[in-house]
């Protein structure tokens, strides 16, 4: 049996929205293993002086939860 539990992330890139999605997952999987999915709960945009000066991502990242050992 297999359990899963739910963390919610923010990321921001000066790139895009992907961007900030990947760096996203990418900085989780830096300290969860076994991440199996993502979905983006919102996107939003920080302007200054009429430009977009960086992209935000606001997501939900699902992992696996190990057994501990020792018990099953």
């Amino acid at each position: 049996m297999s359990v899963a539990k739910i963390i919610e992330v923010i990321s921001g890139s000066k790139k895009s929205f992907d961007d900030a999605m990947k760096q996203g997952i990418a900085r989780v999987n830096d300290s969860v293993s076994e991440v199996t999915g993502v979905w983006i709960k919102d996107q939003r945009a920080v302007v200054s002086k009429g430009k977009v000066v960086e992209y935000r991502v606001v997501m939900k990242v699902t992992f696996i939860v190990k057994a501990s050992s020792g018990k099953k």
